[in-house]
């Protein structure tokens, strides 16, 4: 059975953004069953959860002996599975990869320091006056991803691993609008988002959280 680490519960801005969503919705793709474990406040630090993640995050995935870390990663391994998140065309699993790496290293990056900025040190002064250069920053990667897609439903034309990982990359702007005011963007991520097999892993993310 495939074990997926996730913490039993963080503060209420977090819920639903927790890494461990990437890995619970592509095993949901992958028709692959699974089991949480749930981490208990400071376990994280314990030299048996270290062991698995040695940075002590979430998530952390166990199966058959085999440990790894790092949700890009762990999709990625999933989706070796699955036809559905890497397609066996190699050209098309290619573009699908190309573009979880993308939404890691070029979006993410910048989307994370805005979140950071307004949801950890809002009332800093250095904040304040930081924020409008991020700010800048992401509404230019937004506006090239915008481009980018132009009118496909998915990023590729059809969906694969990498729209996971950039649905869950856009979702941690949901404290502001700044997705919304990029139409063909906001009706993307809501596309992605009504996926049966996203829906599940965000009802089983925050049910833990309610247990």
């Amino acid at each position: 059975m495939i074990t997926v680490s996730a913490f039993r519960q963080v503060p209420p801005f977090a819920q639903g953004l927790v890494r461990d969503l990437r890995v619970r919705w592509a095993l949901n793709e992958a028709g692959l069953a699974y089991r949480a474990r749930l981490l208990e406040s400071g376990e994280q630090t314990s030299p048996a959860y270290r062991a698995l993640q040695p940075f002590g995050q979430v998530p952390a995935f166990e199966e058959d002996g085999l440990t790894l870390f790092e949700s890009g990663s762990i999709v990625l391994h999933i989706g070796a599975r699955s036809e559905t998140l890497l397609p066996s065309d190699p050209r098309d699993r290619a573009h699908a990869i190309t573009w979880v790496f993308a939404a890691l290293n070029t979006i993410e990056v910048v989307v994370q320091q805005l979140a950071s900025l307004d949801l950890f040190f809002a009332d800093q002064d250095w904040a304040r006056q930081q924020r409008p250069g991020v700010e800048k920053r992401v509404r230019l990667r937004l506006s090239e991803l915008t481009a980018r897609l132009a009118d496909q439903q998915y990023l590729e034309g059809r969906f694969s691993a990498g729209d996971l990982v950039m649905t869950t990359v856009l979702r941690i702007l949901r404290h502001t609008q700044l997705v919304e005011e990029y139409p063909a963007l906001h009706a993307y991520q809501t596309r992605c988002e009504a996926r049966p097999a996203f829906q599940l892993a965000l009802a089983e993310q925050l049910g833990a959280f309610q247990s």
